[in-house]
């Protein structure tokens, strides 16, 4: 499965409402189990105790050999909990007498939660532990991904638990929100810009804005991201992100170096799993229409030519920013001719499902384009979007949705 597709898979199973972290994570394993697109056969859950320093078992589900319920692991007897502070997940050989006997001969493990001061290091607050049906160091991708978005939803539920608390600050919340979002519309040189977000909740992770400077105005920078988190710590990291770029900008940084700071400030800034998506646009008043982008792990943007009816993709050029603070991120350039649409968006859009979990999809949006790109950026911005709350009929919204057109017109 793609490794995005299958964190936002692990995230919808922890997006529901939970008493405890417990019972969320059980919910989480038990659906990774049963998922026919995630080829795990079963699984462990192990919580760190430190008045005992050692992991207990909390659950076991699936195709393995039952353990005692509540067997205990000491953090000293097994150096395997360390490494996994360090390396995330991990396959070993087993060590464990018991465990051996059981029939575990090798494992594979990824530590999720916080983490926990132990001796002179840390441990995982949880511990889970997968049954494939073939161990070998492929599967570390899945599992690295299984906890980054695990984490992420015990982190996000504890910010709901907050949230609740601080209803009173709902008012600054959508005043962040807000003020990150530039007015809709736009008319630069031979371009017709429209923009819409909608958040599906009372604030969101999803941003754009336009940022052009006094000292440099026949420049224009168009910017669309979507942050990790959800809700006010969302809202607050578009925030952090828009106020950095627009800093860059300002500096007349080159397209590259404003990715690559930006990268590194959100990777000291925020937690792995609080990664940033984002696509960077430059315009000028080029007469040919040439554009330069370059796009951080988001949604490819599509554009349609229309001379050759042709839908073009415009690809990452760089990972994800935050977890990877060492990548570069290059710059790639596109032409938009008379009549050419660039429609940028986020994955809230080709994602969002109707009360049937069927995707509204890529294959849809592309022709919803493809018919549609003879109008100007507002009324294709707002005619998608109708499209799109059609697709969901009554279904709750899972993910915030913005669009982005840019229109050469002349």
């Amino acid at each position: 499965m793609n490794l995005r597709r299958l964190y936002r898979t692990i995230e919808s199973f922890g997006s529901d409402q939970f008493r405890t972290d417990k019972e969320l994570l059980k919910h989480v394993v038990n659906e990774i189990v049963k998922s026919p697109d995630i080829q795990i056969k079963g699984g462990r859950i192990w919580q760190y105790e430190p008045s005992a320093e050692s992991y207990k078992l909390i659950h076991q589900i699936g195709e393995i050999e039952r353990l005692e319920s509540g067997y205990k692991i000491p953090v000293s007897q097994y150096p395997v909990f360390q490494w996994l502070a360090e390396q995330r997940s991990i396959l070993a050989n087993e060590t464990d007498r018991y465990l051996i006997r059981k029939g575990i001969v090798k494992y594979s493990a990824t530590g999720v939660g916080e983490k926990t001061a132990w001796g002179d290091g840390t441990v995982y607050q949880y511990v889970l532990a997968f049954n494939y049906d073939a161990l070998d160091q492929s599967i570390l991708s899945d599992l690295n991904i299984i906890s980054i978005a695990v984490t992420n939803s015990l982190r996000n539920r504890k910010i709901e638990l907050r949230a609740k608390a601080l209803e009173k600050d709902i008012d600054k919340a959508r005043s962040i929100q807000q003020s990150v979002l530039p007015d809709p519309g736009r008319r630069f040189f031979h371009y017709d810009i429209y923009g819409v977000s909608e958040a599906a909740r009372i604030v969101g992770g999803d941003f754009f804005d336009y940022v052009k400077t006094e000292d440099d105005p026949d420049r224009l920078s168009i910017v669309v991201g979507d942050a990790a988190s959800k809700g006010f710590s969302a809202a607050a990291q578009a925030l952090y992100v828009v106020g950095g770029i627009r800093m860059g900008i300002s500096h007349h940084m080159k397209i590259s170096t404003l990715m690559t700071r930006i990268n590194k400030l959100v990777h000291r800034s925020f937690t792995e799993e609080q990664f940033v998506t984002m696509f960077f646009l430059e315009l000028t008043d080029n007469a040919r229409g040439v554009i330069l982008y370059s796009n951080a792990g988001h949604n490819s943007p599509l554009v349609w030519h229309v001379a050759d009816k042709a839908l073009e993709e415009l690809k990452p050029t760089g990972q994800i920013l935050g977890p990877f603070p060492q990548e570069t991120f290059r710059v790639e350039n596109a032409i938009l001719a008379v009549g050419d649409m660039l429609v940028i968006y986020t994955d809230g859009i080709s994602e969002a499902r109707d009360p049937d979990g069927r995707e509204y999809g890529e294959p849809r949006l592309h022709r919803f384009l493809e018919a549609h790109h003879e109008l100007s950026s507002r009324d294709f911005c707002e005619r998608l979007m109708v499209d799109v709350r059609t697709h969901e009929r009554l279904a709750e919204p899972a993910d915030d949705k913005t669009v982005v057109v840019v229109k050469r017109v002349e």
